[in-house]
């Protein structure tokens, strides 16, 4: 199988990362192969001579595994699960049940060094004991992690399994590139009040979740039949009663509704039902977020709100895979007025905003739409909003910056200067980048004019080192020369060469530092190429 050329270009960043860290990561939205991506790595570590243990914590997602490596790269692989084991085996691949491997009894039964390579799939989980379990009984094994968009949270919590994040394919990257669904978000002017509901380990309490719910199922059926009786929609509810209570709800409005859950007996029969088109409709209680692919689903109606970023692409992910031969052009997603207390709930903008300030005006511009909205122009937009917003801000925050006199530069100074929004948005993530910056790291920036003490982390320090040295490589002015020109009034001087900047103090020193060149107005000036 030809990977694609994102594909390629993580498998690549994977070996390259293994070179220098032992466990790494791996970030691709739902739909875009992560599977297929550590298959091939699979494949590569078996050509090297590797025994590699894949681990899920789900039956159907190590079936998945098993039958796309078998698929991709013609590898078979043993089993450790329940009755099962790989030990005896002679394939060099192994797919683990998390729940298996944890035991004592089982562990004890590997050296310490029987794999070389281990893969986690849905890494989110992985910050458990039982994996943490695992991973501690094969110390010297290099480990990949494959998760979709994880939220901020989920990244710190990574953080501190993981040491680098090899490769990220961003959500609107793959609409863009073509190879997911466009989406378009509509928020229905429905209140529905969760202000009651407790929190539990992060997220709203599912009990007390359904319960506040339960009073606004008909009303939301009722706003479904404007948007959803043509395409086919899945529904995801807090609890089985309630996801089978709202399929009989829909049935009376008139669609064709099914309802999936653990027990269900006839769950494949179900799903195939749905494939066919013989249901418009598919209720479930959370069980369809991991390891079920259904190309043609066109609307996602998420009824079980969550604070958890990955927990809500899960979600939107069951829809966003291409169906051109089905005429799918795209992925309806409803959203709606939830009245929280709380203002971490997830909402279309979680999706695609990496800025939190982003993501809130993003929210309020599609509750005031009130129609469908393609994410991505609802991203610009909010941005547009925010940054203008911010730029005023920052803009009386420079102002003071410029009027001190101090021989070091303010690390924003420099941001705002050289127009560098990566720099002043930057969040760290994992733990190296959260220490503090190293006496070395420190020395440098300084020794390049930039106050050091008020850089907070390693990750930071990292950052504005590679920045300096790329701008002192390329012939961009040099932080000292930013300090001494925008004390004087020059606009943003790190967009200059450091000739033009030398230049510029050249003619200020020549008249003694006691003003500026005649005819030089600082606030408009310009200076000339070189």
């Amino acid at each position: 199988m030809e990977l694609r050329p994102y594909q390629k270009e993580a498998k690549n960043a994977i070996f390259s990362q293994w070179e220098s860290v032992d466990k790494t990561l791996l970030v691709l939205p739902t739909g875009c192969g992560k599977t297929i991506v550590f298959a091939k790595v699979t494949e590569e570590c078996v050509r090297q001579g590797r025994r590699v243990l894949i681990l899920a914590h789900r039956g159907e997602l190590l079936q998945q595994a098993a039958d796309k490596l078998s698929k991709v790269t013609g590898l078979g692989c043993a089993t450790e699960k329940a009755e099962e084991s790989c030990l005896g085996s002679w394939f060099r691949v192994t797919v683990g049940s998390v729940q298996t491997m944890m035991r004592e009894k089982r562990l004890s039964q590997f050296p310490d060094d029987y794999f070389d390579t281990i893969i986690i799939d849905e890494a989110h989980h992985c910050v458990s004991d039982s994996y943490q379990r695992v991973l501690g009984h094969f110390p010297e094994a290099k480990v990949l992690g494959v998760t979709a968009t994880p939220d901020r949270g989920d990244m710190r919590n990574l953080g501190q399994v993981f040491e680098s994040l090899a490769y990220e394919y961003t959500l609107p990257k793959a609409i863009k590139e073509g190879y997911l669904s466009p989406i378009r978000a509509v928020t229905l002017p429905l209140k529905l009040d969760l202000s009651g509901v407790g929190v539990q380990a992060g997220d709203f309490k599912i009990q007390e979740l359904a319960t506040a719910l339960d009073p606004y199922l008909y009303q939301i059926a009722d706003e479904m039949k404007e948007y959803c009786m043509d395409r086919k929609t899945v529904v995801f509810l807090p609890l089985v009663k309630t996801s089978q209570k709202f399929r009989d709800i829909l049935n009376e409005w008139g669609f064709r509704a099914a309802e999936v859950n653990g027990d269900s007996r006839d769950r494949a029969e179900i799903l195939g039902a749905f494939d066919r088109g013989d249901y418009n409709v598919l209720c479930n209680s959370m069980l369809l977020t991991e390891g079920w692919d259904c190309p043609s689903v066109d609307c996602i109606v998420v009824l079980r709100p969550t604070k958890v970023r990955s927990l809500y692409s899960q979600m939107v992910g069951r829809g966003t895979r291409l169906s051109p031969e089905t005429g799918k052009d795209h992925l309806l997603l409803l959203d709606f007025l939830w009245h929280t207390e709380r203002h971490e709930l997830c909402h279309p903008a979680s999706l695609i905003c990496t800025d939190d300030e982003v993501a809130r005006q993003m929210t309020a511009n599609l509750e005031e739409a009130g129609c469908p909205v393609d994410v991505e122009e609802a991203e610009r937009s909010a941005a547009e909003d925010v940054v203008a917003q911010r730029e005023a801000a920052l803009a009386n925050q420079l102002a003071e910056m410029r009027g001190r006199k101090k021989k070091l530069v303010d690390p924003l100074q420099f941001e705002m200067s050289i127009q560098a929004e990566d720099l002043s948005g930057y969040v760290p993530s994992f733990g190296w980048e959260m220490a503090p910056p190293s006496d070395k790291q420190k020395k440098e920036l300084e020794r390049f004019g930039i106050a050091s003490a008020a850089v907070e982390s390693a990750g930071k320090a990292t950052m504005l080192l590679n920045r300096l040295y790329k701008r002192q490589r390329e012939g961009y002015a040099r932080p000292k020369q930013i300090n001494v020109l925008e004390q004087r009034g020059f606009q943003n001087v790190g967009t200059w060469t450091f000739e033009q900047a030398d230049k510029m103090i050249g003619r200020i020193a020549a008249q003694g530092w006691r003003g500026l060149p005649p005819g030089v107005d600082p606030k408009t000036y310009i200076p000339e190429e070189a």
